[in-house]
């Protein structure tokens, strides 16, 4: 599935709700899905910057497909974790290289997320780009 198609599908999904607020918990409860991180990939090469809070992002590669991993310290910055994990995982270099898109903008997030919480999601973007240039 292209990357375009899962954004698609998670704004279907945020566009289910009728107010920010709903909007808001869904971000909440999706961060309870992450896969708990390492202690072990908690270093400083893998914390995004741009964030306000702590967020750490690892990338792996598998049969040419890189999958991404990642936590946060703040509850609401969890599920913008998961959401970018689920658009970027089990993507090429090659399709991660082309990203150009503002998936802020596309979800529809804006009037859901502070300025601060939209910086953190354009910094584990560019992490993630960061991560397909250097494989």
């Amino acid at each position: 599935m292209s990357i375009e198609k899962r954004v698609q599908d998670i704004k279907e999904d945020l566009d289910f709700f009728d107010d920010e607020l709903q909007k808001y918990e869904y971000i909440i409860d999706l961060g309870k899905k992450l896969e708990p991180l390492d202690e072990e990939d908690k270093i400083p090469a893998n914390i995004v910057h741009g964030c306000t809070s702590q967020v750490w992002l690892v990338c792996k590669q598998k049969d040419g497909k890189l999958h991404f991993y990642g936590t946060s310290d703040a509850v609401i910055v969890k599920g913008l974790v998961y959401l970018i994990l689920q658009i970027f995982s089990d993507s090429t270099i090659e399709e991660l290289k082309e990203i150009d898109m503002d998936i802020v903008y596309e979800l529809g997030l804006s009037e859901v997320i502070t300025p601060n919480r939209q910086s953190g999601i354009i910094g584990m973007i560019k992490k993630i780009k960061e991560y397909a240039t250097k494989i």
